[in-house]
């Protein structure tokens, strides 16, 4: 089955396709793609054709710069609730780890590790898209999306050792010497971020006020909003920290900026409880998860948060009435449709 990724990995595509002069609805479709998902960020599509997406555009706006343009425009914010994961741990180490354990619950494609050696760490991305094809601007986006992100969560001094790139140096480099400040490297063994290991354990600094005034927005009751808006904040926090360990009432208030009794009160005025919340975006990743042939059984309860399988399992049993290897053996692995839409297979069981 082919990796997938979720829209929220085109934020902003949008606006700057149409900033170059070319129809970002157009070459949405020219990909198989839904310009109407575009604003559903939680949904899944094949990565590759996100990755095709970003090469044509490139190569119809005749800019080899697009991935690192798109890159420019990501705050930590752009995370969505991940950010108020991030900015309370510790230090870099830790919330390197962080998001190199949540990466396949926002893109399969992605595969990203931490190495250190001799007072060096290097952090390397790679991708894979399950099939051949070009992935320059995908990897310029990755790459830069990482390096803004470390840049936001590191002290103002903070700079790396270099950035390197696989492939060769784009055709203008302006946008290469504004985003990375002359510390791109072409042409080298590999793609991602070199430092000194030191910088691993550097104090996070402190959230900037666009981040908590997006902690703010959060917890504001949209009237013309007919969802759940408190509900749907705890979901997707709680998608964030169940690989963590973390995954608590009073992790999630304590991320919201409220008390646990407040979070109560207002998914209580929505008609739901956190163990309910819970529950069902455990059911609503454990389709995908489990239907995908990608990851391993143990993987999954560790990403789910259970502390051991067998106790997944109990679990998969009690909410869909059949084992997690019963759902996968029934499922059709081409039936990427239902699966990129997060909708649970039809079993024959």
């Amino acid at each position: 089955m082919k990796p997938l990724a979720r829209y929220a990995s085109l934020a902003n595509f949008v606006e700057l396709a149409r900033s170059l002069n070319t129809d970002p609805v157009r070459l949405l479709r020219s990909v198989g793609l839904d310009p109407g998902g575009v604003a559903l960020q939680d949904r899944w599509i094949p990565a590759s054709a996100v990755a095709d997406l970003l090469e044509r555009t490139a190569v119809e706006a005749g800019r080899d710069d697009l991935g690192t343009r798109l890159a420019e425009l990501r705050k930590l914010s752009h995370l969505g609730p991940l950010s108020l994961v991030l900015r309370e741990e510790p230090n870099m180490r830790s919330a390197l780890t962080l998001l190199i354990r949540h990466e396949r619950m926002y893109n399969e494609a992605l595969h990203t590790s931490l190495q250190v050696a001799d007072g060096v760490a290097t952090v390397r991305v790679h991708l894979d898209l399950g099939r051949p094809g070009a992935d320059r601007q995908s990897i310029d986006l990755a790459v830069g999306v990482l390096y803004a992100l470390m840049r936001e969560l590191s002290p103002p001094t903070w700079q790396p050792l270099s950035v390197s790139f696989v492939h060769s140096p784009p055709i203008n480099p302006t946008t290469s010497l504004r985003m990375f400040g002359g510390l791109a490297r072409h042409d080298r063994a590999f793609n991602g971020i070199t430092m000194l290991e030191t910088d691993l354990d550097r104090p996070i600094r402190e959230s900037d006020p666009q981040l908590l005034e997006y902690t703010r927005r959060m917890l504001d009751d949209d009237a013309g909003n007919p969802t759940s808006a408190v509900a749907n904040r705890t979901r997707q926090l709680v998608e964030m920290l169940l690989p963590t360990g973390r995954c608590s009432a009073d992790q999630v208030a304590r991320s919201l900026g409220v008390d646990r009794r407040t979070l109560h009160r207002r998914l209580t005025a929505e008609g739901t409880t956190f163990t309910a919340v819970v529950d069902d975006t455990r059911a609503g990743l454990a389709g995908h998860l489990v239907t995908s042939q990608r990851y391993s059984f143990v993987e999954i309860a560790a990403t789910l948060g259970f502390s051991s399988p067998s106790n997944f399992s109990r679990w998969f049993r009690g909410r869909f009435d059949c084992t997690p290897r019963q759902w996968r053996r029934s499922t059709d692995p081409e039936d990427t449709e239902a699966v990129a839409a997060g909708v649970p297979p039809t079993s024959d069981l």
